[in-house]
């Protein structure tokens, strides 16, 4: 019995923690920020937890506007999304290099304003109101599915992923669904895909 005891606990001792990170900014997005109305920068921070489980947390910030269907909003907020992924499959010589997929979930609270809200008036007219700048929040659940590759002999990794996203609840304006959440994308369905192109440097 006794024996039993100290292999169990023996074994209990054998994971511990070493303190590895990973920091990454998505270029992609931040480039193409320079060239359309939609201006979104974000990063992550990795951290391999246990065996092939790495824990991550994204943050950023997103400013846009939405002109389609007689509608003209603006929005802007910080995100934040907090989840983990599991290596599918890795390079032997290289943990960190590999395919990964896993799940977070995300939220953002932000500022929006209403320049025009389409509504039907008397006798089958159209027309629109305004309403004043007010501050949301919105929240999401999101999938992650990528691959990461080391740059040469250095500490820099390519770390490209796609994002399905689903739109789990929002704050309303005057029962307005929101057109944008930053971070999310465009709101109007509930469904919505986000890809990243990160540089990432492991420490």
């Amino acid at each position: 019995m006794s024996f039993a005891q100290e292999n169990k606990e023996a074994k209990k001792e054998k994971w511990k923690y070493k303190p590895n990170f990973m920091v990454g900014f998505d270029v992609l997005n931040t480039g193409v920020s320079f060239f359309s109305d939609r201006k979104l920068y974000q990063g992550f921070i990795s951290s391999k937890v246990k065996d092939n489980i790495h824990g991550i947390i994204e943050a950023g910030f997103e400013s846009n506007v939405y002109n389609k269907n007689s509608y003209d909003a603006k929005v802007n907020g910080p995100f934040l999304k907090l989840g983990a992924f599991y290596m599918l499959a890795r390079d032997p010589e290289n943990e960190f290099n590999g395919f990964f997929a896993g799940g977070k979930i995300g939220g953002s609270f932000y500022t929006q304003e209403y320049m025009a809200v389409p509504v039907r008036g008397y006798g089958g007219s159209n027309s629109s109101i305004a309403f004043p700048s007010s501050t949301q929040s919105s929240y999401w659940l999101e999938g992650t599915i990528g691959g990461r590759v080391q740059l040469f002999e250095s500490d820099f990794y390519i770390d490209v992923n796609l994002q399905p996203r689903y739109l789990v609840f929002t704050t309303k304006q005057d029962d307005i669904q929101p057109m944008i959440v930053p971070g999310f994308g465009r709101s109007s369905s509930k469904f919505n895909m986000g890809f990243a192109w990160n540089i990432a440097y492991k420490f």
